[in-house]
């Protein structure tokens, strides 16, 4: 048996422009509707550092003009109609400053794992603290205890693994295997214990297993394809998108001379983009209904044999929550929903942490 679970990174542009309404408001109601179709259920992960600005700016103006008062509802919303809410941060938005109506990030504090324990600390109790605030009013029993970390920064790993811990998070899922970034955040997922079953992490490095691990990492599902098979409707949206609000560069990489050479190394680069395979998430926004299935057929086809529940984790954003992708999306639910004993709608809560930690790959 899999549960699959729809994790939404719930943000706006990742430069800080955008409306909120727009871009996280309008599109998970949508959703949040087309999955009760279903009986599915959406895990929203909360860019908590975006929300507690745009509460700040709504507090200190009189005025809304990020909807924060919308998006404090829908998330209450969520919780209270068999949704979750979960932890997501944008750690460059807690010094952000608000210009010409963009939000423009700290990039001193762009990469999470990067930043001191004390101040990683601050940044999740913080965040923790207000989803906790704000939900148990809906639901006494609920709690913040799984977390995503922004572009995936899981690494360097000791400080942020040790402040989840201090923080009683027990889950983290920002790891997809095969992923790598050597940019503003650094990482490199090719030896992730695993692409599917949740391992205890070591505290040193989120890729190990160590069975004494107190954070259990459930990773994003991705798989090794070609760039061929990233070309789908809503992948060409996300690339038209986001280079309609790109990230402003670093004074120093501005500044940076140009190396002779440059142009080889640009197009070697860009024949190994061409030639070498990518981690492809098992994106429920940018794949389509049939890469979704057949991933999921891929996943009952190795793991199937291991008896035990085990949570597949899809993700989305619902910045790209289109038409089309509504569209797409109705032939994963509907096969989901027709799973019998295979497959099943899921939350974090719906796992065993203390028998998940016990699976091995083996």
């Amino acid at each position: 048996m899999f549960g699959v679970l729809f994790t939404l990174d719930y943000e706006i542009h990742g430069n800080g422009e955008g409306a909120p309404g727009q871009l996280m408001v309008s599109p998970t109601d949508r959703m949040l509707e087309q999955f009760d179709n279903y009986g599915a259920k959406l895990t929203i992960m909360a860019d908590v550092a975006e929300i507690l600005k745009f509460k700040e700016h709504f507090e200190t103006t009189g005025k809304d003009t990020f909807d924060y008062l919308k998006i404090e509802e829908q998330l209450k919303r969520a919780v209270a109609t068999g949704h979750d809410v979960q932890l997501h941060i944008h750690s460059s938005y807690f010094k952000s400053r608000l210009v010409n109506g963009a939000w423009q990030q700290h990039w001193d504090e762009y990469s999470l794992a990067d930043l001191p324990y004390s101040r990683v600390l601050e940044m999740i109790g913080t965040c923790k603290a207000y989803l906790e605030s704000l939900l148990t009013r809906v639901d006494p029993n609920y709690r913040c205890h799984a977390f995503r970390a922004a572009n995936w920064s899981m690494s360097p790993s000791e400080n942020i693994v040790r402040a989840l811990i201090e923080q009683h998070i027990k889950i983290d899922t920002s790891v997809f295997k095969y992923g790598k970034r050597n940019d503003r955040v650094k990482f490199d997922y090719t030896d992730s214990y695993s692409d599917l079953v949740p391992w205890p992490v070591d505290m040193e490095d989120v890729c190990k297993r160590d069975p004494d691990g107190a954070l259990v990492e459930i990773p994003i599902y991705s798989e090794l394809k070609n760039v061929w098979a990233f070309l789908t409707p809503n992948r060409v949206f996300r690339v038209f998108q986001a280079s309609r609000h790109k990230h402003a560069k670093h004074r120093d990489l501005e500044d940076a001379p140009r190396m002779s050479g440059q142009k080889v190394s640009k197009l070697a680069g860009l024949v190994s983009f061409f030639k070498d395979k990518h981690a492809r998430k098992l994106d429920f926004n940018q794949c389509t209904g049939t890469q979704l299935i057949k991933g999921l057929k891929r996943i009952n086809r190795e793991y199937g044999h291991l008896g035990k529940k085990l949570p597949v984790v899809s993700i989305g954003h619902s910045k790209l929550y289109t038409k089309i992708n509504e569209k797409s999306l109705e032939s994963f639910l509907d096969f989901i929903a027709a799973g019998g004993d295979k497959y099943s709608f899921a939350k974090f809560e719906d796992f065993d942490l203390k028998s998940l930690k016990q699976e091995t790959i083996q």
